[in-house]
């Protein structure tokens, strides 16, 4: 299950009943997403929930893909703060505040340290590889987002 399933709203039933209309509580479900990018009803939630969604739309659902926003570049364009987070330094709850306070987003900080504890797990094996094929550019590179991303 890929983190951004794992991803909540957070005060979905407000956010909800604001709107007037049911949404999942998965931030990347295809109602949620609908209802974020088309932007119906949006002028009935409250200013500070209204930037913040206004925020996500604009910072993850922003692309050209004819399929927007089934592309996958939500999820893509999220994976990537995520991980941005984690360069900061950032820990798993601290993580999950920043997402909180920046889009009104939450996850269990376990689902955010599995997430990050499989993105080592998968440059480790990268970077194995990378040595086998010779590849000695590349392994140092992907040891040194390896390193930075398991401090």
């Amino acid at each position: 299950m890929a983190i951004t399933d794992k991803i909540y709203v957070k005060n979905h039933r407000q956010l909800s009943s604001q709107l007037e209309t049911n949404i999942p509580k998965g931030a990347f479900k295809g109602a949620t997403l609908d209802v974020l990018f088309q932007g119906n009803g949006l002028e009935k939630l409250d200013e500070a929930t209204r930037e913040r969604v206004l925020d996500f739309a604009s910072d993850f659902l922003d692309c050209n893909c004819d399929t927007n926003p089934y592309c996958g570049c939500p999820e893509r364009k999220f994976i990537r703060y995520l991980l941005e987070l984690r360069a900061q330094g950032l820990g798993p709850d601290a993580i999950v505040d920043v997402m909180s306070d920046d889009y009104m987003l939450y996850a269990y900080s376990g689902d955010v340290l599995s997430f990050l504890d499989s993105g080592i797990r998968t440059l480790e094996a990268a970077e194995g590889l990378a040595r086998v094929d010779g590849h000695g550019e590349k392994r140092d590179e992907i040891r040194r987002v390896k390193n930075d991303l398991a401090r």
